[in-house]
């Protein structure tokens, strides 16, 4: 029902929730629990994965950085540059860690991805170049 049309890149959050992620390899390490919006930039800065477990019992949650993921539209899942010990080994996670910016350094570096708040930094430092007159 939520399904955007497969031919456009926009996708429902109903769709992104229960979306296999898959190493490099092809090996399934989870799947999509739910993602963690900024509110005021309206961007998707995580993907909480689950990972393990049997029936949705005893599974941990993995917040991924979301630019951490590319879309696979052969396997129909996440891809992510990761193994399953990175999972293992990752930052301690609560739900107290979304407001610790040194946690959120500790994840991003855990899993080599770029930090979004520099993708902000980057972005308003451009719009405050001199435009060119012509």
């Amino acid at each position: 029902m939520a399904s955007a049309n497969p031919d456009l890149n926009l996708v429902s959050s109903e769709d992104v929730e229960g979306t296999t992620v898959f190493d490099r390899l092809g090996n399934q390490l989870g799947e999509i629990d739910h993602l963690m919006i900024d509110k005021v930039s309206g961007r998707v800065r995580y993907a909480v994965m689950s990972f393990g477990g049997f029936l949705g019992l005893g599974h941990s949650h993995y917040p991924l950085p979301w630019n951490s993921l590319s879309y696979d539209n052969e396997r129909e899942g996440y891809i992510a540059d990761i193994i399953e010990q990175q999972l293992q080994n990752a930052p301690e996670f609560s739900d107290d860690s979304w407001t610790d910016r040194d946690w959120e350094k500790r994840v991003h570096e855990h899993y080599h991805a770029r930090p979004y708040w520099d993708e902000q930094s980057q972005q308003w430092q451009s719009e405050q170049q001199p435009r060119p007159r012509g």
